[in-house]
């Protein structure tokens, strides 16, 4: 007979009318697994970009499907094969791609995906950190390989992986530029931020003018296109905001030869205006690692990272959750608290 618990689904692709809470059938921990009951889940416009239907064509999930890419929790069980992880372990975990299930009172996820939560940390604090904490990661380090005193410039410094990226720059030895509104100064200057630009009041373009290294853009659209102009020729942007390209295809989604093709046409006007400048474009797709996320562990013991919370939600309330995050006006993640 199955056990059910409660989850927040998503019924069919749209806008927040096609989510509910809803009983589903509660996971078990295949081989390779692990139970986990999740404690909180972070918040990410991946979750409504994918409730829109905005990544149908990459991710196209089975419905009724449970929504949620990242967790903290209790071990509850484990499958075979597992070794590194007991039940009772605390873990923390972006989920893989193609399962979701972070909202939700139990999910099952691979062992590899999880890593454990330092000592002094809360679920809530826990759940903050694996997928933004991951994309700034992979693409600070592993993508624009900064190194210490290079110049980085990191659009919209205060959102959910903008605070995430200034602290691991600040720890990989580069010199920060982020731009915020007044209302974020603060923030990214306390994440370790070395210069400010307040977008609201003047361009960041005409402030530094090929002058860095190397960028982050989380943002896209125009603010991408005009960040190819301030950094210097031979450097790279990488972009989680912008358009995918073919590379993301290749290393990021297993070398799917139509999404390469797609992407070689949807990213035309963004790989020329890079070409222009002399700078290299990339559009990135994390993956979930867990063992970049004990390093991140490691990070906030040692008081390196601090992972920045604007709001939590009850789990009866992940729909207003949703609709604030869609505002665009959070400083810091959005955190549903799913047990207590």
């Amino acid at each position: 007979m199955s056990v059910l618990m409660r989850a927040f689904v998503m019924t069919g692709y749209g806008g927040p009318e096609k989510t509910e809470l809803r009983d589903m059938v509660r996971p078990l921990a295949g081989p390779g697994d692990v139970l986990v009951r999740v404690h909180a889940a972070g918040l990410n416009p991946v979750d409504y970009k994918t409730r829109d239907g905005k990544l149908k064509m990459i991710l196209d999930y089975p419905l009724p499907a449970i929504m949620g890419n990242e967790l903290a929790g209790v071990v509850e069980a484990v499958g075979d094969g597992v070794t590194q992880f007991s039940p009772g372990d605390r873990v923390f975990a972006r989920v893989p791609k193609d399962r979701m299930g972070a909202l939700a009172q139990f999910a099952a996820l691979p062992a590899d995906c999880c890593a454990t939560i330092p000592d002094g940390w809360g679920f809530q604090q826990a759940a903050a950190v694996p997928l933004a904490g991951l994309t700034a990661l992979q693409a600070l380090r592993d993508e624009l390989a900064l190194k210490p005193g290079d110049r980085v410039f990191i659009s919209g410094g205060a959102g959910g992986v903008g605070t995430f990226a200034i602290q691991i720059a600040k720890w990989l030895g580069a010199h920060v530029t982020t731009t915020a509104s007044p209302r974020g100064r603060a923030l990214v200057e306390r994440m370790g931020a070395d210069r400010v630009i307040d977008y609201t009041a003047e361009n960041f373009e005409d402030v530094l003018a090929d002058e860095v290294d190397g960028a982050f853009d989380l943002i896209g659209g125009d603010t991408l296109m005009r960040t190819f102009a301030v950094v210097r020729k031979g450097g790279k942007v990488v972009s989680i905001g912008g358009v995918p390209e073919p590379v993301t295809a290749e290393r990021d989604l297993n070398g799917d030869w139509k999404l390469k093709a797609l992407f070689w046409a949807a990213s035309l006007k963004q790989r020329a205006a890079a070409r222009r400048h002399g700078v290299t474009y990339r559009y990135l797709f994390m993956h979930p690692s867990g063992a970049e996320l004990a390093e991140l562990g490691a990070l906030m013991a040692t008081g390196k990272l601090d992972p920045q919370i604007d709001r939590t939600f009850l789990f009866a309330e992940t729909k207003d959750a949703f609709a604030y995050l869609e505002q665009g006006h959070a400083k810091g993640k959005v955190i549903v608290t799913v047990a207590g």
